[in-house]
């Protein structure tokens, strides 16, 4: 069933024409940066590090009344654990690699990739929760453990370090810790309050994060908002559950943030911060920068603050996005050039990504690009976004 199922990520039309390739070991490949990849973090990765007063507040495993076995995160549903044939093949390998950086090392080498952003994966629990004080404590959990393992690779593996908003304080002197440390990058989640939407909560577009946007310009650190961070993603179960969930709930969510600093002026008042939506794909990207620029146009009499441009204007500056195989959004990027604010990504290893065949990928979904759109989509964007350094010959 799995290579049958996964056939298709090997179908490609191939790269006749081209005058660089995304294949591994070619002689003319081009720069490749996978702008959105996860950890394999070990289980205990967080009750090693947290203050062992916070441990009972960790996700668990719960046993009820009937011998059920349940899993309990503060912000999440409790799901029920249910046994399921272990994932066979491709499937299976997805869920188990990445755990060592000589793994990963090895699996980007086979997938063409030459430097990665690493992101959370059991870790993206940690904002899955509505005290933003606890929160802050598990992204400084996290932050440590990433440190310690990739730290030492960050030239080709660098790994994002974790803030919780609604902790205001704590994540200014977390992001001045990362930048110390050596960070390149920072994420943040979706919303700053971990919950369904509520006006009464902070949100982005407030002059309360003004002390942190100061911050992080102040260390030059771009800053990331991945999927599926602001709220819980597992809104509907059963009857197409997993498309729905994934479309409306974990995608569609992460044009907030975006939305938020476009149209609130942030920009205006910290010209060098920069941002970029990660994991949510492009094609909505073109339609929701007309849609900011409508409302502000034709909502004027009601618009606060009067901006010095439109808000896709403060996109266009300061924003980036990273998708894993959207050729809808691809060709927006011809047709709205926009070739300068999209990143690819491999999602290596999870089964939404292109690993480990993306040169496929790529070849199916980039042939009628340019080399040069090409060469910037592929890596040219996120190694400046990031600061990697390009080889030479390979820009």
């Amino acid at each position: 069933m799995d290579e049958t199922a996964n056939a298709w990520r090997r179908e490609s039309p191939g790269n006749a024409g081209w005058p660089r390739s995304a294949r591994p070991g070619a002689a003319n490949k081009y720069f490749m940066v996978s702008a959105d990849c996860h950890a394999n973090e070990p289980n205990d990765f967080l009750a090693k590090r947290i203050d062992p007063k916070l441990a009972h507040r960790l996700p668990r495993v719960e046993v009820d009344e009937k011998g059920e076995r349940w899993q309990i995160t503060e912000g999440y549903r409790p799901s029920r654990i249910r046994f399921k044939r272990p994932l066979e093949g491709e499937d299976g390998l997805r869920n188990a690699s990445g755990a060592t950086p000589e793994e990963r090392l090895r699996d980007m080498e086979a997938d063409g990739v030459d430097a990665e952003i690493i992101f959370p994966n059991k870790g993206l629990s940690i904002w899955a929760t509505p005290a933003p004080e606890f929160a802050m404590a598990c992204c400084r959990c996290w932050n440590d453990w990433a440190w310690e393992t990739f730290g030492p690779y960050n030239d080709r593996m660098s790994p994002m370090a974790c803030l919780a908003t609604g902790d205001l304080e704590g994540s200014i002197a977390e992001v001045q810790r990362a930048a110390k440390l050596g960070f390149r990058g920072l994420t943040l989640p979706s919303k700053p309050i971990f919950s369904p939407h509520d006006a009464r909560q902070p949100n982005y577009n407030l002059p309360m994060f003004d002390p942190l946007w100061a911050a992080i310009q102040d260390t030059g650190l771009p800053m990331t908002f991945h999927v599926s961070t602001g709220r819980d993603p597992r809104a509907a179960k059963g009857n197409g559950g997993a498309v729905i969930n994934y479309v409306s709930h974990s995608l569609a969510p992460t044009i907030e943030p975006l939305a938020n600093l476009c149209a609130s002026g942030v920009f205006e008042r910290f010209p060098k911060l920069r941002f970029a939506t990660i994991e949510a794909g492009i094609g909505w990207v073109a339609w929701a920068l007309a849609a900011m620029d409508e409302a502000y146009k034709k909502h004027h009499m009601w618009v606060q603050p009067k901006l010095g441009g439109l808000p896709s204007d403060y996109f266009r500056t300061h924003g980036m996005a990273s998708f894993q195989e959207d050729e809808p959004g691809l060709r927006d990027a011809q047709a709205h050039d926009l070739a300068g604010n999209f990143m690819w990504a491999n999602d290596y290893p999870h089964h939404e990504g292109t690993w480990p065949h993306s040169a496929a990928a790529i070849e199916r979904t980039m042939g009628f690009l340019t080399d040069g759109e090409r060469a910037q989509i592929l890596g040219l964007n996120a190694a400046r976004f990031f600061g990697f350094e390009v080889p030479e010959g390979m820009a």
